[in-house]
């Protein structure tokens, strides 16, 4: 891949882990809001779709990482 590809795949992946963090924020003050208003059995639900953001934000970063390295290497 070329460096002009990789700067932009590097872009795109960026704005990846900037969306991700995002969903995180809203989907943790959810859950506390659920929380707040007894709704445990729905907060429940929401911690295991905030499990799933957390994961995608780790592969979301490692795909980012990677492409930086190989702009720096």
């Amino acid at each position: 891949m070329d460096r002009v590809t990789l700067k932009q795949h590097l872009a795109l992946a960026e704005e990846h882990v900037a969306k991700s963090q995002k969903h995180i924020a809203r989907q943790r003050e959810l859950v506390a809001e659920l929380e707040r208003h007894g709704h445990t059995r729905v907060a429940e639900e929401a911690k295991r779709l905030l499990a799933q953001f957390l994961e995608l934000d780790v592969l979301h970063v490692a795909h980012r990482d990677r492409l930086k390295q190989k702009l720096d290497g």
